[in-house]
């Protein structure tokens, strides 16, 4: 099974989150890594990549400091194909802006440490159908947040920590960065994720 991973600018290369690469591994799939020319049109960047998104059996918007159209219209195609998609930080905040989201920055969600405060799972949600928890305990290495989405809110801080659409096979963006804990709530978030991979 293939998962897609579009690389992130950072400073002047482009790079891919090691930790995400292992865990997909881990999970015996193999990570295919998209590499986006952000300065070209966003439409014709996509008609280049769109192949590549096609064979990828499930996605994972990684983190990183900006986000682009290109990624707009990436997350609208994974989601109009119902392709399985995690989101994680600056992929979370992606999906968001895709569905009408608004964003801020902030100060103090950006900790070195392993974990950093609570997020209180709604229990509606999809989100605890697979964590099972009202509350875990996160890492939070972020500079802005999301203040609103048409996306369903599946955990919450003071500050939108995670959304979802439940309708889909799999489609859920965090804050946090399960990647790097990869401790039991992480293990269940990513055991659900590769279980709906086709």
């Amino acid at each position: 099974m293939y998962i897609g991973i579009i690389g992130r600018m950072n400073e002047d290369k482009i790079t891919f989150n090691q930790e995400i690469i292992n865990v997909i591994n881990k999970y015996n799939c193999i990570p295919i890594g998209i590499i986006v020319d952000f300065n070209n049109e966003p439409n014709k960047e996509f008609i280049k990549i769109k192949n590549l998104i096609d064979i990828c059996d499930g996605f994972i918007l990684q983190g990183g400091s900006d986000y682009y159209d290109i990624d707009i219209l990436i997350t609208k195609y994974l989601y109009d194909k119902n392709i399985p998609t995690l989101g994680i930080c600056l992929g979370m905040q992606t999906m968001a802006m895709t569905f009408n989201g608004a964003m801020d920055d902030i100060d103090n969600h950006k900790s070195l440490n392993k974990y950093v405060h609570e997020v209180n799972i709604n229990p509606n949600s999809k989100l605890y159908s697979i964590i099972k928890k009202n509350k875990i305990l996160v890492n939070s290495r972020h500079k802005s947040y999301v203040v609103n989405t048409d996306l369903s809110v599946s955990a919450t801080n003071n500050i939108i920590e995670a959304i979802e659409d439940k309708n889909k096979n799999f489609f859920i963006g965090v804050q946090w960065h399960p990647e790097s804990l990869m401790d039991e709530n992480s293990i269940l978030l990513f055991n659900s994720f590769f279980s709906n991979i086709n």
